[in-house]
């Protein structure tokens, strides 16, 4: 299945700049999708809808899974955040910011890494080259193993 029209990346530096962006579409930021921004803000890495609603209960504060879902969406059709499918497991969900984040990660233990998207340049000008085909790793990340799996003989 192809993936749904993406829209262009908004470059920004903090919430603020979010909330200005929503508001120019005509939306609003409520309390809760601010504390869903300051969560994705303070995230080591991508994360699951289930993992964002854990953080903000953490924080003191509860949403449904459901608005946690319709607010994710909606600050994706912005442009500040990008879902991911990494291995096998739910979609997880990322903020934007001023360059676009691609990923790699470990089929064994499932460290992800993530890079700013130029760095993959030289993998989609081979790819380019050899194919024809104009690769992306927003959506789903190049699999493979980590250093230190790559190291180690697999685990039986």
């Amino acid at each position: 299945m192809p993936d749904a029209p993406r829209s262009p990346r908004l470059p920004f530096d903090d919430i603020e700049e979010i909330v200005a962006a929503t508001r120019r579409q005509g939306g609003r930021i409520s309390a809760a999708r601010r504390q869903l921004l300051e969560v994705l803000f303070t995230a080591e890495g991508p994360m699951s809808a289930e993992g964002v609603a854990r953080a903000v209960t953490n924080r003191g504060s509860e949403i449904e899974l459901s608005s946690i879902y319709r607010s994710l969406e909606a600050l994706e059709q912005l442009g500040a955040v990008r879902h991911v499918h990494i291995g096998h497991g739910p979609g997880l969900y990322a903020l934007t910011g001023r360059s676009e984040r691609e990923y790699l990660t470990c089929e064994r233990c499932g460290r992800v890494t993530s890079l700013d998207a130029t760095e993959l340049d030289p993998v989609r000008d081979l790819i380019r080259e050899r194919t024809g085909y104009e690769a992306r790793f927003t959506h789903f990340p190049i699999v493979g193993l980590c250093e230190s799996c790559g190291r180690s003989p697999a685990a039986t």
